[in-house]
């Protein structure tokens, strides 16, 4: 029996596809290693988003070379948005490198495997969704459900729509049928994703010719019997509509929970940014989402630091993230990425220095307010979607409430299990409490 090992780097888009690369080996006959050098197959399913990303990645992939010259038998793939950014030189530079294969030839893999010869081969066209392939959940109870691949904005700093190329969505109808799989499979927690995930659906039609839109594929998935959560990420502001915020206020299973990227308060670096809404358009699609679901957790991403960033548009940012008062949020330090716009912008770039110092008082600003705003929960009752055992405690359990706040418990729950935990304290990140033991028969009560 052959054995493979999967190394992930990046967003939850690449979680989900190396869980259907595991489910498509596993249908060949390969069983997971517990490590590299057990393994017959190494795989790296790589992300280009982030320089630190690349740095991980390279130095594992020098790791893995070092097997392969202990043992040359052993085939080497790498997969996903680095491979793809660099397809052209990918063999010349790693020439131990077996096969390669861009995010929308995850299928490839196994044509390359099942081959009579395996001489290094690279595939780089978009042929197909992850989503149609077998998966090897990393939680039975949490699933991904890939909507769509791609992204049509472009944004200054990413190089996503190099890597995934054109949006293209899925069709309802198959969405649904998967997430009635999901279900019956003991799916509790459906993830929806996407590049831009409120942009589902444009390029599809309904019977009467109608486009489809994202709030239409909420309110069918929340009526699938057995899904008790649905999540998704990421949405843009642009496409953040009424229907979709609405759709939040009546879809019984459809989290109140948002992440909302805003990436600068500065109106003048948000065009900059090329993100296509101004400081004003996001404040008020905040207001909006709030006006319908006042308990509503919001999370967003924020870029520190780029190029032309002054210290008023920096102090802009802080502005919004004080006003809006997030429950998190995701900060990073502007790294150029090879192929966009910004990576031009070199006479423009701000001092790493400026950089660090700013980010620390962002970073202190935003724990700050997710502070305050968690304290909203202690005392309250929350359903908690158990995970298994804390990881700063065994001896308790760790889950996720419906707003997307870790909580770890006292209490005798499964993995998988919904229940109910009272909560007596909060930090920036996690709350703490104590299962409601005769809940546990009526999680839902």
């Amino acid at each position: 029996m052959k054995r493979y090992h999967v190394t992930t780097f990046g967003c939850q888009m690449n979680e989900h596809d190396s869980e259907r690369i595991k489910g498509m080996l596993e249908t060949l006959g390969y069983r997971e290693a517990d490590s590299r050098e057990a393994a017959d197959l190494i795989l790296f399913n790589t992300c280009s988003i982030r320089e630190r990303a690349d740095s991980r990645f390279l130095a594992h992939l020098g790791a893995a070379k070092r097997v392969k010259q202990e043992r040359p038998e052993t085939v080497i793939g790498v997969g996903g948005c680095w491979a793809q950014s660099v397809k052209e030189e990918v063999f010349r530079r790693f020439p131990f490198v077996d096969v390669a294969f861009g995010p929308g030839q995850v299928h490839k893999l196994a044509e390359f495997l099942t081959s009579d010869s395996l001489s290094a081969q690279g595939y780089f066209e978009f042929e197909g969704f992850a989503g149609h392939l077998p998966a090897r959940r990393e939680r039975p109870h949490q699933g991904w459900l890939q909507i769509s691949v791609g992204c049509n904005c472009r944004c200054a700093y990413c190089i996503v729509p190099s890597t995934r190329g054109r949006e293209v969505s899925r069709p309802l109808e198959e969405l649904v049928a998967e997430a009635q799989r999901m279900a019956a499979e003991g799916v509790k927690e459906v993830t929806l994703l996407g590049q831009n995930v409120n942009s589902y659906g444009r390029d599809l039609r309904d019977s009467s010719g109608s486009p489809r839109r994202f709030s239409e594929l909420l309110r069918a998935l929340d009526a699938v019997e057995g899904i008790e959560r649905i999540r998704y990420t990421s949405p843009h502001p642009k496409d953040m509509r009424e229907d979709v915020i609405r759709a939040h206020a009546e879809c019984r299973h459809l989290c109140e929970h948002i992440h909302l990227p805003l990436q600068s308060g500065s109106s003048r670096i948000l065009k900059a940014m090329r993100r296509t809404y101004d400081r004003e358009r996001y404040l008020d699609r905040v207001a909006l989402i709030r006006e319908h679901v006042a308990d509503i957790a919001l999370t967003t991403d924020i870029i520190v630091g780029f190029p032309g960033e002054s210290e008023r548009d920096f102090e802009e940012t802080l502005e919004v993230v004080d006003a809006v008062g997030f429950d998190g949020a995701f900060t990073f330090i502007f790294s150029p990425r090879r192929g966009t716009e910004a990576a031009q912008m070199n006479d423009s770039f701000v001092a790493h220095e400026v950089k660090v110092q700013r980010m620390e008082r962002l970073v202190a600003l935003v724990q700050r307010r997710a502070q305050e705003r968690a304290q909203r929960f202690v005392g309250r009752e929350l359903e908690v979607l158990v995970e298994g055992p804390s990881r700063t405690d065994p001896t308790r359990l760790r889950g996720r409430t419906r707003h997307n706040k870790v909580v770890n418990f006292s209490g005798l729950a499964s993995a998988g299990e919904l229940t109910r935990v009272r909560i007596h304290s909060a930090t920036s990140q996690t709350l703490s409490g104590e299962e409601l033991l005769l809940a546990r028969a009526n999680p839902a009560g």
